[in-house]
């Protein structure tokens, strides 16, 4: 190995923000920190509330996945020593195990002296992940628009409008994204599909050209929010009338089940927040507010030091 330890921060995400289903993805001021370590014993040390549950062997995902880029670029895979510190709720919605996905593959890489450029580990974060939306935004910051192709993988990084700020409300409860997809049809109508590719293309020219009145009627979309709506009660009736309490729009974050309300940081939220806590109370769901300020740096390595190179 190159390097002997590295920590790395990695930014929580939202997806699709609507109609960019598996297109769209944001990143935020909501970080997992991982530490990576040539030891002598495999040990991945859990630290916080968030991660109760998960393995701290082998098995756990960022240990996968660095055993896979060291062992793919031709590498002897060290046992390693990996702590874990995340402010992201897991099963939420807001990327948690895109977070896990590229803070792997960017600290292997460091460890292993930097054999791979961002965007090749964007296409092996997206190849892990299923879709690019969440990775590239957690990988990159900011906003990014991607596209898989038939060769490649194609992204655009917007810039995040410099009064846009979001409100998240978090509900007590978790839903896996497995379940989340397994609700969507197979096929959509022609007008299915003319409704969200419109929507879409508008929410991302209104994103660039920071025309956040359009987000309202933008981010509306038949994809995959009327399928997923029975998952998490207060939903459907969240989305049709937050903006009458001052969001610009409003969507299922991801997979869900955290709902999200881009807002406008110059105006109060103090109304909107109630709302949304108290419509979702009506259908006996408790939830957390969070307010999430947009991270426009991706993924950050805190800390390389040096080792021995093998």
């Amino acid at each position: 190995m190159r390097q002997k330890s590295v920590q790395v921060k990695i930014p929580a995400s939202t997806a699709n923000l609507g109609p960019g289903f598996d297109t769209i993805g944001m990143a935020f001021q909501l970080y997992t920190t991982i530490r990576m370590e040539v030891s002598d014993t495999t040990v991945v040390r859990l630290h916080g509330n968030q991660m109760s549950g998960l393995p701290t062997d082998k098995t756990n995902l960022i240990y996968k996945v660095a055993e896979k880029l060291l062992s793919g670029a031709g590498l002897s895979v060290p046992e390693l020593l990996i702590d874990v510190d995340s402010d992201v709720p897991l099963t939420r919605g807001l990327g948690s195990s895109a977070t896990a996905i590229v803070g792997a593959l960017v600290a292997a890489n460091e460890l292993a002296g930097g054999l791979y450029s961002k965007d090749e580990l964007f296409t092996m974060a997206t190849e892990w992940e299923g879709h690019p939306d969440n990775v590239g935004a957690s990988l990159f910051g900011g906003i990014i628009v991607a596209c898989i192709g038939q060769d490649n993988l194609r992204y655009v990084q917007l810039n995040v409008p410099e009064e846009l700020e979001a409100i998240a409300v978090i509900p007590h409860f978790m839903l896996k994204t497995e379940k989340a997809r397994n609700v969507l049809p197979a096929t959509y109508s022609r007008k299915d599909v003319v409704f969200n590719t419109s929507h879409a293309g508008v929410l991302v020219a209104a994103l660039a050209t920071g025309q956040l009145e359009a987000l309202a009627e933008a981010m509306k979309d038949v994809v995959h929010h009327p399928y997923r709506a029975p998952l998490v009660p207060g939903l459907e009736e969240i989305i049709h009338h937050a903006h009458e309490y001052g969001a610009l729009g409003t969507a299922l974050s991801g997979a869900g089940p955290t709902i999200l309300a881009l807002i406008d940081k110059t105006k109060p939220t103090d109304i909107l927040e109630c709302y949304m806590v108290d419509t979702l109370k009506k259908y006996g769901i408790d939830s957390t507010v969070m307010r999430l300020k947009p991270d426009r740096n991706g993924v950050v390595i805190e800390k390389s030091i040096s080792g021995v190179a093998q």
